[in-house]
């Protein structure tokens, strides 16, 4: 799988950011959800994570899509 860098945060890339991938998909990076009252509102499936980003860097991307 191959990663294109559509937006983040900060500019060095270890901040929550948003990928494309070249299967059509995206993926998140951004702060694991580790509150266990939290993340029980969330009905996750094995193998998934719930993680949390700004609302402005989804925001961003909306608008670059």
């Amino acid at each position: 799988m191959r990663l294109t860098r559509i937006d983040g945060t900060c500019r060095n890339g270890t901040c929550p950011t948003v990928y494309a991938t070249d299967r059509g998909t995206y993926v998140i990076q951004g702060y694991v959800v580790s509150d266990s009252e939290l993340a029980g509102q969330v009905d996750l499936p094995r193998g998934e994570a719930a993680v949390e980003v700004p609302r402005e860097l989804l925001e961003r991307v909306a608008r670059d899509l």
